[in-house]
């Protein structure tokens, strides 16, 4: 015998934009929050582009179509046509660093 699982759903707050309002944070709290968190998504967005540049760049110094690139990145061609295309909403920092390190790049991270 199973029981059925009741996944009604019978309250729906509507979103205002900011999730930190959202989630119950006092006004000013949540504007500061929303805030930092755009600028640590612009940090990392800037990083990416970064590191996509590098890559791109190789691509060109080397002469390599987006295929030579996808065998020796070990991603397939699409992969290898977002990093071009800076289409950073599509990759991590991790995998771009790990890209930069199989094309000969030393990546530094710095804490301060």
């Amino acid at each position: 015998m199973t029981k059925d699982i009741d996944t009604k759903v019978r309250h729906m707050t509507k979103a205002n934009g900011n999730v930190f309002a959202d989630l119950g944070f006092a006004p000013e709290e949540a504007a500061e929050l929303l805030a930092k968190s755009r600028a640590e998504m612009a940090r990392t967005d800037a990083l990416k582009t970064q590191l996509m540049g590098e890559i791109s760049d190789w691509m060109k110094r080397e002469g390599y179509k987006q295929l030579d690139a996808a065998k020796v990145l070990h991603v397939s061609r699409p992969r290898v046509s977002d990093v071009v295309n800076k289409k950073t909403e599509k990759y991590t920092l991790d995998a771009l660093i790990g890209m930069a390190t199989l094309i000969g790049k030393k990546v530094r991270l710095v804490i301060e």
